[in-house]
């Protein structure tokens, strides 16, 4: 078994797409639309095969959080950009590109190598070596 793919809800799925694509290399399948439900998603792929599918709805009252709340359920996604180089160089972009740095980089407890930023929706992401 694996898992199959995780799913996010966005109030901007073109932002979101435009997120993982230009920071994590996602590519983004076709999108599916559902107009009597108000519903839109699309599947965002990326080259390990792990899968992102992004969804936005005009007929459900969401609950938002705090950026970066940390909340039951889905804590973070951690995305491996395979060195510590890689998470320094992606780390400073995002920051440079005034995505909120919470954390690192930084050797954690647990022996990865990672920093904490948030994406667009202020989900939590470690980028990880």
């Amino acid at each position: 078994m694996r898992i199959e793919h995780i799913a996010l809800w966005t109030g901007d799925i073109d932002r979101c797409i435009h997120f993982y694509a230009t920071y994590f290399g996602a590519t983004a399948g076709v999108r599916y639309v559902n107009a009597s439900k108000g519903f839109e998603s699309c599947f965002l792929s990326f080259i390990d095969g792990a899968r992102l599918e992004i969804m936005t709805t005009t007929t459900l009252a969401l609950v938002g959080a705090p950026a970066g709340a940390q909340r039951m359920g889905l804590a973070h996604l951690a995305i491996s950009v395979g060195s510590e180089q890689n998470v320094d160089v992606l780390t400073r972009r995002l920051q440079e590109d005034g995505y909120p740095l919470l954390d690192g980089p930084r050797r954690t407890g647990d022996g990865y190598y990672e920093s904490v930023v948030l994406d667009p929706d202020g989900n939590r992401i470690e980028i990880t070596a």
